[in-house]
């Protein structure tokens, strides 16, 4: 399994898609910082992140495909699949070696963004159980985002259909609390539950006010471990029909 990861991690750095992620990543969060600290009338700045971190939300699933739609998806394409699906390793261990290289990638991004509270630092105050929690919560919502990737990609021969597919998805998963919300859904107290569960951005609102709540945590693996559970099922399903 770890020669798979370290193949899967090497394939993203050895093409330019990781780099042109991890820059567009930086390159909004950047601009967002400035304006942020435009904005500032005091001149002490509180840096806690959480509002830089919900702007950048939205960018962030319009990237995150561009990772995801690799792992599968593009296999399939390029025929690869299938030599992929008759090595000694299970379904399980295939699936996670993925998730965990995409995973890496990510926590790569949030490492170089430190770089922004550092500098704060040196001119204002960083709130660091904010920050902390904040990253905390903003990487648990980048695994879910992941593992719904997976999925999707898990589900189409095609990289562009697996790009679109995913950044609905995403966004239908970030807008579940607008969802809820709606008179029709609030109605149906077994629907209103299920769309309350797979709201992410009431999660990782807690988080971001410097908050840790076992009830959000748990939440958060727990759609992780469902997605990636319909993504080994998938993918058993379709090694077996081949035999």
């Amino acid at each position: 399994m770890f020669a798979l990861y370290k193949k899967e991690l090497q394939s993203y750095f050895l093409s330019p898609i990781a780099y042109f992620v991890i820059a567009f990543f930086i390159a909004t969060f950047s601009l967002t910082f400035i304006m942020e600290i435009a904005s500032v009338t005091s001149s002490t700045y509180e840096f806690s992140f959480a509002s830089i971190f919900y702007v950048n939300l939205f960018y962030f699933i319009i990237l995150l495909p561009l990772l995801t739609m690799r792992t599968f998806s593009e296999e399939r394409k390029n025929g690869t699949e299938t030599l992929l699906l008759s090595s000694p390793l299970n379904v399980t261990q295939i699936v996670m070696a993925k998730f965990l290289a995409t995973a890496t990638v990510l926590l790569v991004m949030l490492v170089v963004s430190i770089v922004f509270p550092l500098i704060t630092t040196m001119y204002g105050r960083v709130i660091w159980s904010s920050l902390v929690c904040t990253y905390i919560g903003f990487f648990l919502f980048g695994l879910v985002c992941i593992s719904l990737g997976i999925l999707v990609s898990s589900l189409t021969e095609m990289p562009i259909i697996a790009i679109l597919i995913s950044e609905l998805c995403m966004l239908l998963l970030l807008l579940m609390d607008n969802l809820g919300a709606t008179g029709f859904i609030s109605s149906i107290p077994v629907l209103s539950d299920v769309v309350d569960w797979f709201s992410t951005e009431t999660k990782f609102d807690v988080f971001s006010q410097g908050l840790i709540q076992i009830s959000d945590l748990v939440g958060f693996l727990t759609e992780i471990i469902v997605f990636l559970s319909w993504t080994i099922i998938s993918i058993e399903k379709r090694r077996w029909s081949r035999r």
